[in-house]
């Protein structure tokens, strides 16, 4: 269950916290010429490996075409219609584009008068106040984060839930049904899967509060955060200039909402980047403190918060560009479906059909998945081979049975989601009174640049959950000497759920066994 080495293990090869794995290389290395007690790592400092190769680079070299190019459009599109319609006479093109592939009728005659609201700067103010709800809300969860921790959580899972169906309701009023419907579907699943997981929370609230715990005693990591959002702010202010521009089109409105769904994926994708940066640099800080024992410990490198932010800007880099494309869509469907799997019951054939699906899940898991960046941060080796790596460690130690019971990243999930709609519908009230015909294009996109900010202060916490969980496989002494009690806990913990585990594989074989005595 623990992957702890003997005496004599321990004096020939260095701590397995810090092990070199096959085909990547350490960020931290120690001192071998010393022995130390089983389990636990050296005294002596690490040392920065100064050949970390350069992983993934075909991915780093298209994510970066992909900023320049729809840099680029944003900007022009933005500028189209900033004090004067069609200043580049672009609406020809996308009319002529849309025609082509039936989704816009021909182009209509020029207009005689201009209309001066179909202008990028009347929408621009706009995700203007969707970006500054959004920022009010990210800093103000990290603030409160800290000393009502387990509060912020309820808030999250069962605010969700109420605000979903109050948007419902909202958009019942205002006659727009489809959304009605859609905001109604996602209370009632919301509902279904707070059922599902409720056994789960304890544990989960328990994880959660002693990563926050981890978060707070790295104060520079916080500022990280913050550095990262005025990023993000910055090509979001480009990216709501473009955006303006295409609801100021006066292309058909289905052409409009095509350009939305391109230009909002790779917002996703740029925002995704950002926020597994964030995660690859407290990883690696979170790493460090669990191995030296403390942030004050004597045996610390100089300057570890610089080295691992270059190592995440540079060799990395990627890498995290790589797994930002497919780790958030796999994760939430594999939420979804274990959320369902333990309700099933007893009916044989959905219970055969989620097992497909879910085996099909797993299988991309393990070559997708957010425990990867740990082990990018730690010995940077290219996302899939850290990805499975994480997950052969988790099966090898158990420890996958505590990270399937775990519900703390669906949790930090409701909190983006919910920072999403606050932002949104805070920018929806403005745009309804100014704009009420553009009420639901502009709050869609107002809810994903709120979902974004949130994001990036949430994703700290799930960095530290995430470390924790890897350290716990590779070396649980490093989480013992941290959080005695916690330790204590989370062998437990694990202890239970690979009871369980073995439980239920013994019952349903026992109920298969008499159709294959048949056989």
């Amino acid at each position: 269950m623990r992957n702890l080495r003997d005496a004599d293990a321990d004096a020939a090869v260095s701590s397995p916290a810090i092990q070199e794995h096959e085909g990547g290389s350490s960020q931290y290395q120690t001192d071998t010429s010393s022995t130390s007690s089983p389990g636990v790592p050296h005294n002596t400092g690490p040392t920065v490996n100064p050949t970390r190769q350069w992983r993934d680079v075909f991915w780093l070299l298209i994510f970066v075409l992909h900023l320049l190019v729809f840099g680029s459009g944003l900007g022009l599109l933005g500028a189209n219609r900033f004090k004067k319609a069609d200043r580049l006479n672009i609406d020809r093109f996308t009319n002529i584009t849309l025609s082509a592939s039936g989704l816009a009728p021909p182009p209509p005659p020029p207009l005689v008068t201009e209309d001066p609201s179909r202008h990028t700067e009347t929408f621009w103010p706009f995700y203007g106040a969707a970006a500054g709800i959004g920022l009010v809300v990210a800093w103000s969860w990290l603030a409160l984060l800290g000393r009502h921790a387990e509060l912020m959580m309820r808030v999250s899972v069962h605010g969700l839930t109420t605000y979903l169906a109050v948007v419902s309701v909202f958009c019942f009023w205002d006659h727009h049904f489809f959304w009605g419907i859609g905001f109604a579907v996602g209370a009632a699943l919301q509902f279904v899967y707070l059922l599902s997981v409720f056994d789960r929370f304890p544990f989960t609230m328990l994880v959660l509060q002693k990563s926050v715990k981890m978060v707070w005693s790295l104060p520079e990591v916080v500022w990280v955060v913050y550095t990262f959002t005025v990023v993000m702010l910055c090509w979001l202010l480009l990216w709501s200039f473009g955006v303006a521009g295409i609801v100021a089109l006066s292309i058909d409105v289905n052409g409009r909402w095509w350009l939305l769904v391109v230009f909002s994926v790779s917002l996703f994708w740029t925002a995704a980047v950002l926020c597994n940066t964030v995660h690859v640099i407290v990883s690696g800080m979170v790493f460090l403190v669990l191995l030296h024992g403390g942030r004050g410990a004597s045996t610390m490198p100089p300057k570890p918060l610089l080295k691992t932010l270059w190592h995440a800007l540079t060799t990395n880099f990627g890498s995290i560009c790589y797994g930002s494309l497919f780790t958030a869509a796999i994760r939430t469907v594999r939420w979804m479906i274990r959320g369902v799997r333990s309700r099933i019951g007893n009916n044989e054939c959905l219970l055969c059909c989620i097992d497909f699906l879910f085996h099909l899940v797993e299988t991309l898991v393990r070559f997708f998945n957010k425990y990867a960046y740990v082990l990018i941060a730690v010995h940077g080796k290219s996302f899939n081979r850290s990805a499975r790596d994480a997950w052969e460690l988790f099966q090898s130690t158990g420890v996958e049975a505590l990270v399937a019971y775990d519900c703390s990243g669906a949790v930090l999930l409701m909190t983006v989601v919910l920072g999403g709609l606050i932002a949104g519908t805070g920018t929806g009230i403005w745009v309804w009174y100014k704009r009420s015909d553009k009420v639901i294009m502009v709050c869609t996109t107002a809810m994903l640049v709120g979902m974004i900010l949130v994001g990036l202060a949430v994703v700290v916490v799930e960095s530290a959950v995430t470390s924790i969980y890897i350290c716990f496989a590779e070396d649980p002494a490093l989480i013992e000497r941290w959080d005695l009690e916690f330790f204590g806990q989370l062998s437990e913990a694990l202890h239970q759920r690979l009871q369980y585990r073995s439980a239920r594989a013994r019952q349903t074989f026992n109920n298969r066994l008499p159709d294959l005595t048949t056989i």
